[in-house]
């Protein structure tokens, strides 16, 4: 018997809420569900809650996703949405995160009051953002930036640039093209120059793995080339046990029926980078992801052990 309704369980931050009604909107469009029979439920998390210090020091990426996950463990909601980048590594016992939405673009993006690019910044410039690889990454194409950190949604990171407290922020592209803030954007760096992370632009719909109601309903919206490239990045990250202090990026491509991985480590201290590069076939794409993590692990152990 088909439920009355589904409850779609989604963090309360504009962009959030985006996401949300993409996944509702597909519901409806590959279903026999109305747009009337699907609620999103706004759910506080303790990442939107926390604004002034690193997601690493009071719990790592489950601070976006573990509420949510609650109420679907609790049966409130059917549904979690989440931004695939923001998951842990490690799924929670009993629920199923196997329904991705076509990839949005997975590349990072730079603001400037003067619409200056990151090579045009003056010495010592202030760069804001929340990510350790990021961190790390820039400083790689330039080392006399002093990165701070910012965190909250993207219109507060933009106010805190337009107060001056910062002569740029790095963001996602995806979060902003949602927004439709494309405007702002200084400077668009290809994935060569930046290697997102793992599942940027990827968003997750979650469900019990019992509810075989809401999967069979969710696999009708699964984006199957998308699925492929977000399991490669997301093996890379289970094998570094990947969190908000591990600096890895992880980029997948598909062309034809094989998918190439690319993907850096950062040591704690952002000194040393380890990175590898590797293609498969399509089918192989956990494996793949597997492999390239085990190859940077040993890489960085050795290092270590030098």
């Amino acid at each position: 018997m088909k439920k009355k309704r589904i409850i779609i369980g989604s963090r309360s931050s504009k962009l959030a809420l985006i996401y949300a009604q993409k996944v509702k909107d597909k519901i409806v469009q590959n279903t026999n569900f109305n747009d009337d029979e699907i609620i999103i439920k706004k759910i506080s998390t303790k990442g939107d809650q926390v604004q002034d210090i690193r997601l690493s020091e009071v719990g790592g990426k489950g601070l976006f996703s573990k509420n949510i996950e609650k109420e679907l463990q609790e049966k409130k909601i059917d549904i979690a949405v989440h931004a695939l980048k923001d998951m842990p590594a490690l799924e929670t016992n009993g629920l199923r995160a196997e329904t991705f939405l076509e990839r949005n673009d997975p590349r990072e993006i730079l603001i400037t009051n003067e619409k200056k690019k990151l090579k045009e910044l003056k010495a010592n410039s202030i760069i804001g953002t929340s990510s350790y690889r990021r961190e790390f990454q820039i400083k790689k194409i330039r080392n006399d930036f002093n990165c701070k950190l910012i965190r909250g949604n993207v219109d507060t990171r933009i106010k805190k640039l337009n107060d001056g407290l910062y002569d740029a922020i790095i963001l996602s592209y995806a979060g902003v093209k949602s927004l439709m803030m494309d405007d702002k954007i200084t400077e668009i760096f290809s994935t060569q120059e930046i290697i997102p992370s793992a599942g940027q632009g990827i968003i997750v719909a979650q469900c019990c793995e019992q509810d075989n109601e809401i999967i069979s309903l969710l696999d009708k919206i699964n984006h199957k080339e998308t699925c492929l490239r977000a399991h490669a990045e997301r093996y890379v990250l289970k094998v570094l046990e990947g969190d908000c202090e591990t600096a890895v990026g992880v980029h997948a491509m598909i062309k034809g029926d094989e998918l190439t991985l690319e993907a850096e480590l950062f040591s704690l201290d952002g000194s040393e980078r380890f990175y590898e590069k590797k293609t498969s076939k399509i089918d192989d794409a956990k494996k793949l992801g597997k492999h390239l993590g085990e190859l940077l692990k040993k890489k960085s152990n050795n290092s270590y052990k030098n």
